[in-house]
């Protein structure tokens, strides 16, 4: 009797699969939008099904999600326009997107006036759903400073959201670096860090256990 197919890799990444007339005789795998996509021709039988989505996903994870991060300034420009088309209509246009290193205190940052973006490298090795809510999160402060409601209305599209901001907060406390409540909080312009004062997150002492 044939098992049910895997809803989620081992991480927890919803696992779809896509049935093609099209495609004939080959059979793929890729990480898209925080799922797992598996690709397989439409007249497979469900025991071809199961036998090529459990070896596929087996190639996936080995391939983490993160391996499809940009590398380059030029790559998180063309990244960063793109989920901004699909996720912001398009709304959010950086005038400049780069990675930085001296980012000690949040996972990015953004200077709506200038709408200059900067993304910290520490992220860099994260799973790619993660870098792209990183990377949605600061385009739609170019759209909206604070965190209010319109904010996290802009953002309700992406749908690793809510995933997306506990696998920070975790990998935050697991640092131990003494973020704040939200890594991604305040505008230091160019990477520069906030004046110091109570109410700056980088200030605050450890994220608390949840």
């Amino acid at each position: 009797m044939l098992g049910a197919l895997p809803s989620t890799t081992r991480d927890g990444v919803p696992v779809v699969v896509k049935r093609s007339h099209r495609r004939r005789r080959t059979v793929s795998a890729a990480w898209r939008d925080g799922t797992a996509v598996i690709s397989i021709p439409g007249h497979f039988t469900r025991t071809q099904e199961q036998l090529w989505v459990r070896r596929m996903l087996e190639k996936l994870q080995a391939r983490p999600a993160g391996a499809g991060a940009p590398r380059s300034d030029e790559e998180l420009l063309r990244r960063s326009l793109d989920l901004s088309r699909r996720f912001l209509g398009g709304q959010a246009r950086p005038a400049s997107i780069r990675w930085v290193s001296n980012q000690n205190g949040r996972w990015g940052s953004a200077t709506p006036a200038r709408g200059t973006i900067r993304i910290s490298d520490k992220i860099g090795g994260m799973p790619a759903w993660v870098v792209d809510y990183v990377i949605l999160h600061e385009l739609a402060h170019l759209l909206e400073a604070g965190h209010g409601p319109r904010f996290w209305q802009l953002l309700a599209g992406y749908p690793q959201l809510e995933r997306a901001k506990a696998f920070l907060e975790g990998a935050a406390y697991a640092m131990g670096r003494g973020l704040g409540d939200d890594p991604l909080d305040g505008d230091p312009d160019d990477g520069e860090p906030a004046e110091p004062g109570a109410g700056d997150p980088a200030n605050r002492g450890p994220v608390p256990a949840r």
